[in-house]
């Protein structure tokens, strides 16, 4: 059903077309939020990444809880709002939920985490990369660079929560934080492709669509 008189969009980053050029008699049309998401969602994987990968001091996880809160957090939350309204539900559900994974990481780093075993940890890392794996399969539908975003977020939640496992494993540890980091330059390049694409109005870098027409 269309919601607002707004047209269904694909499941996937691309603003919806719009040949009014936002001047719709409907009322205010958003620009594509998705760039927004992504790039929200990397910077955040990226600097907690790093942390994990060991190539930074543990010191820099409040750079982490700064970033969860306000970039990954609420703003991708506002982009995953934003696409519910213009229609497209992929994108509605994946930017609510990390936005909301964000938030709720900053909650487990600030306030509940003294309170969480380590099995609590990889129970909750778990639980994510389950979501992410089904989303990777609705990703299929989408481009391939939205799909290598949630292949590779689903290995690092996968790793992450082996490595959180029993007294720790550093190795595993060290290993989701290098996946990590390849995820959120994923997300970065896909991000930089949709913002970039819709600002020159052609396709200078390539996403690989998916869905077959």
């Amino acid at each position: 059903m269309e919601a607002g008189g707004i047209p269904p969009r694909e499941a996937d980053v691309r603003p919806a077309p719009d040949p009014t050029g936002g001047r719709s008699a409907g009322g205010w049309i958003p620009a594509d939020p998705g760039p927004l998401g992504l790039a929200g969602f990397a910077m955040t994987t990226f600097v907690l990444s790093m942390v994990n990968a060991n190539l930074v001091s543990p010191s820099t996880l409040g750079a982490v809880l700064a970033l969860a809160i306000a970039y990954g957090g609420v703003a991708q939350l506002l982009a995953g709002m934003w696409e519910f309204r213009t229609g497209n539900t992929f994108g509605a559900v994946a930017f609510s939920s990390y936005g909301a994974f964000w938030i709720s990481f900053y909650f487990l780093g600030n306030v509940t985490g003294k309170d969480v075993t380590a099995h609590g940890v990889a129970l909750y890392l778990f639980a994510w990369g389950g979501f992410t794996a089904y989303m990777f399969l609705a990703s299929l539908q989408t481009t391939a660079a939205v799909a290598l975003v949630f292949l590779l977020l689903t290995i690092t939640y996968v790793l992450l929560g082996l490595g959180n496992i029993g007294s720790g494993h550093s190795n595993l540890l060290h290993a989701g934080g290098g996946v990590g980091i390849a995820t959120a330059a994923a997300a970065w390049y896909a991000s930089f492709a949709a913002v970039i694409n819709s600002t020159f109005g052609r396709v200078v870098a390539p996403v690989f669509p998916l869905r077959r027409v």
